[in-house]
């Protein structure tokens, strides 16, 4: 008999919580961002909860949106710690969860990236996964050397090419190369050293890498672009999708179009898990959690919300128009591309002005947001993961620590009720833990290749 379809769980922790006035919650953690032993409590929460990862997102700019310094003042998300470090940090305080952060292949070379994430994964036995990500804001451009953002298309292309490298990079050596013989003097076997060389479009790359091969083979590989350039850029090289939907019609037709398209990449749907975001706000009634999501709304300042809509709807200054009006028509952006249809989509389908808008988004910037009891909650869940829209969740608390530890004492022994989630972690990697393969060494499996058809 197979065994039962679980559902996966991801833990999205920003230091004080995703609502953009989370850190004005009379329980949050307001320095959450910059405080270790915070990051340390949540961590080991996550861990209790058998979540499957916790994730944590980032970017190389403060993100001003073109406020002044009076308006971006407002904001409690402006400064956190840089996710390696914290993540290193991390690994020494947990022992199962998987430990996943965004870097750019933008604003950052290979050699850099391939080096720090098999440090991590050696770090923590086992544990790294990469959220591969192209840049969204200008402001990162400006830390870097340019003027404006690269061109969105020519991101992609650098990214295809980046992750090229990077896997190379990893399969520098074979598994085995470190035989460390103290009797012989050899340190490791010549012949299972391989030098990538890499001379491509955008990157020139000789290695080898100076760290072994990760425990993983690679750090499992994310993505969380839904453009079609970044639904491509997933069939090819991603093995978990950060993604958000409104509805189940939207998350069954992006589940059903991007997993079709691994197969002209020989790649195993199944090998693939798609796990859109999701703001839960718990309470024993439904009536209680309706009041507890209106109690943060309160908090928000109209600047700091008309600031995230802005931003997120492709960079563009909307303190021009009246903030109880429509949103007005705009260009495409050279930003995050599906996050700009996926706002304006919204805004015209349930007739919201501005500042309707920019409150709709305040919790969950565009991802699902679901209100209720426990119960309530798990039904959604389970309706999106039976019904072919996910095959699991990035849990977005509104809150730290308190939105994630409602949903680890409330919901997760709901889940493992109805038997969709773990009662115990499967295994000790990241990999092992979401049901994915250890690839293949590529120069190694180009060898064979080689042999068989030399024989043949």
């Amino acid at each position: 008999m197979s065994k039962k379809r679980q559902l996966r769980l991801g833990a999205f922790l920003p230091g004080s919580g995703h609502h953009v006035a989370s850190w004005r919650h009379p329980e949050a953690q307001a320095d959450g961002g910059l405080n270790f032993q915070h990051y340390k409590q949540i961590a080991q929460t996550a861990e209790r909860g058998k979540f499957d990862m916790l994730f944590l997102a980032d970017g190389v700019a403060v993100r001003d949106r073109g406020q002044t310094p009076e308006e971006l003042s407002r904001s409690g998300k402006v400064v956190h710690f840089e996710p390696f470090t914290l993540l290193s940090a991390l690994s020494a305080v947990t022992e199962r969860i998987g430990l996943t952060a965004t870097v750019s292949t933008t604003y950052n070379e290979p050699f850099h990236l391939a080096r720090k994430f098999a440090s991590l994964d050696y770090l923590s036995g086992g544990r790294a996964g990469w959220n591969l990500v192209t840049s969204a804001t200008e402001a990162e451009a400006l830390n870097f050397n340019r003027d404006k953002h690269m061109e969105h298309t020519l991101r992609y292309e650098r990214a295809r090419e980046f992750v090229e490298v990077v896997t190379k990079l990893w399969d520098s050596w074979e598994d085995d190369a470190f035989v460390r013989d103290q009797a012989s003097g050899v340190y490791f076997e010549a012949d299972k050293l391989h030098i990538p060389n890499h001379k491509g479009t955008h990157f020139s790359v000789r290695g080898p890498l100076n760290v072994a091969r990760p425990i993983q083979g690679y750090p499992v590989l994310i993505q969380a672009g839904s453009s079609e350039d970044g639904k491509n850029l997933a069939a090819q090289t991603a093995e978990v999708i950060f993604t958000a939907q409104q509805t189940l019609e939207e998350a069954q037709a992006f589940y059903a179009d991007v997993k079709g398209r691994l197969v002209q990449y020989g790649r195993n749907p199944d090998h693939l898990k798609i796990m859109p975001g999701v703001f839960p706000v718990i309470g024993r009634t439904e009536q209680e959690a309706k009041e507890k999501f209106q109690q943060i709304q309160d908090l928000i300042h109209p600047q700091v919300g008309l600031a995230l809509l802005g931003g997120m709807i492709g960079g563009f200054d909307l303190s021009q128009y009246p903030l109880d009006g429509p949103l007005p028509d705009l260009p495409e952006t050279n930003g995050g591309k599906s996050r700009q249809k996926l706002l304006t989509d919204l805004a015209r389908r349930e007739n919201l002005t501005i500042r309707q808008l920019y409150q709709a988004i305040a919790g969950a910037r565009g991802h699902r947001q679901i209100l209720g009891t426990p119960e309530q909650i798990a039904d959604q869940l389970e309706e999106w993961f039976v019904d072919d829209a996910a095959d699991g969740f990035n849990i977005m608390p509104p809150y730290l620590p308190g939105g994630l530890d409602e949903f680890v004492d409330l919901v997760i022994p709901e889940l493992q009720r109805r038997g969709l989630f773990r009662i115990e972690y499967e295994g000790h990697t990241l990999r092992e833990n979401l049901g994915l393969p250890r690839p293949a060494n590529q120069f190694v499996k180009a060898n064979a290749l080689e042999l068989v058809g030399a024989s043949a």
